[in-house]
């Protein structure tokens, strides 16, 4: 029987700040950026010509060495997703193959792999040419497209096989989903994963999320929707959460992978727990789809369901008069309904301790990697617990008053003269109003 308690016993990520565990930690901990020009294509002409990427130094091939063969047609985010869960696996104790392959489940918010642009373009330019207006010619363009397309490549467009790969490369023969709640999707893997594991159908899970928007279709999206920060002179200081002059958030992307484990398995297998899975709680805003309900309820509904799950009373304080959430991370993206909204609904859910519990934002830092993001942001929890550090919100430089909470500007806080972080709260807030919220503690 399941103990019904959840725990971390590996972490890994791929981030714009790069994927050694330490070496992002620490850069966050210092508040550098990871913004600036895009690499990729030229975007020179566009209202937003910058992103938060990982470095170009990423090589699927370095990290798994000959491995890599089988993954030799993946998408850049399943290639982010295969390296993370590397690290995480690794981290974990786990030789190569899975204990029990049954046992195993993987769950991760994954986004769709990047469209073939290039080809796309090139393809109805042929249909195009030389026709009268509205007219198409589908038999050049269908020529010019399979000569230009690789099937292997169109298959990898798909979402779920992130989660193939994964399960194919570690030996996870149980439980295997995906879910597309964008901006919430990695947090709701998370936390579904921690569920599968309570009710008894995998002693472990791997589970968190993998994304890239940094091509031409997702940026002009995102730009259409006036969504993007369009600081275009200045992209270090382009993502600005909770400050009066913010204009948006900027692309990112990466991945991010736990593994979850039974606590009594993982006992049995002599694990080093990171920490503990405590709580987890999800909604809907049930509102409008480009719009977050205008009070928060549902972000205050997901991050009390959280709580409520742990045992934690938000407005309860320690024998210090501490309150007993150390720190939330927000789900703080930089946009001007974003940040006020979700700073009411902290409020609405700790009431007069809200501004007394820290409440930052490290997409300041590593912009906003879509469905990735949850996950990576879990893991600055992890390190959160295990450092006693809470990152900063940089580029924080005129306080919003409609935020007005404790934002942690500019320079990372030193907990442990005051104990350390027990407990953190993590949120995920997606368009089309879905809202994940989850609470890591310290194990004991």
């Amino acid at each position: 029987m399941p103990s019904g308690r959840v725990v971390i016993t590996g972490v890994g990520w791929v981030t714009p700040l790069g994927w050694d565990l330490d070496g992002v930690w620490n850069r966050l901990v210092r508040g550098e950026s990871a913004m600036g020009p895009l690499r990729r294509y030229d975007a020179r002409t566009w209202a937003t010509g910058f992103a938060a990427e990982v470095p170009a130094s990423f090589d699927l091939r370095e990290r798994l060495g000959e491995r890599a063969e089988r993954h030799r047609d993946v998408s850049l985010s399943t290639g982010f997703a295969l390296a993370a869960c590397d690290d995480a696996w690794r981290m974990a104790g786990f030789d190569r193959a899975a204990p029990d392959p049954d046992s195993v489940g993987v769950y991760l918010g994954a986004g769709e792999g990047p469209v073939d642009y290039d080809a796309y373009i090139g393809a109805h330019a042929a249909g195009s040419k030389g026709q009268p207006p509205g007219a198409f010619d589908v038999g050049a363009f269908a020529r010019v497209a399979r000569s230009g397309l690789r099937a292997a490549a169109e298959v990898e467009q798909e979402p779920q096989l992130t989660s193939t790969h994964l399960a194919a490369e570690f030996g996870a023969g149980g439980p295997c989903l995906n879910c597309m709640t964008a901006c919430a999707a990695s947090t709701q893997a998370v936390g579904e994963a921690v569920e599968i594991i309570r009710r008894g159908d995998a002693d472990v899970m791997i589970a968190g999320g993998a994304h890239t928007m940094i091509h031409p279709l997702g940026m002009t999206g995102f730009i259409r929707l006036t969504a993007m920060s369009t600081r275009r002179d200045d992209p270090q200081h382009a993502s600005r959460p909770f400050d009066a002059s913010r204009e948006g958030f900027v692309m990112g992307e990466g991945a991010g992978v736990v593994i979850l484990e039974d606590l009594e398995h993982a006992q049995r297998r002599g694990a080093t727990i990171l920490a503990e899975l405590a709580g987890y709680g999800s909604t809907a805003d049930a509102y409008r789809i480009t719009d977050i309900h205008p009070e928060g309820k549902g972000g205050a509904g997901a991050m009390s369901a959280a709580l409520r799950q742990a045992g934690i009373d938000p407005h309860a304080t320690d024998d210090a008069g501490r309150p007993l959430v150390h720190w939330i991370n927000a789900h703080g993206t930089g946009t001007q309904e974003n940040d006020k909204i979700e700073s009411a609904a902290v409020r609405a859910v700790f009431g007069e301790l809200a501004p007394k519990v820290p409440f930052t934002s490290v997409k300041s830092m590593l912009g906003h990697l879509i469905q990735a993001a949850g996950a990576v942001e879990l893991i600055t929890c992890v390190q959160a617990i295990r450092t006693g550090i809470i990152p900063p919100t940089i580029n924080l430089h005129n306080p919003d008053p409609a935020c007005g909470l404790d934002h942690v500007p500019g320079t990372a806080r030193d907990t442990n003269p005051h104990g350390g972080v027990s407990v953190c709260l993590s949120n995920s807030f997606g368009f089309g109003g879905q809202n994940d919220s989850v609470c890591v503690r310290r194990f004991a």
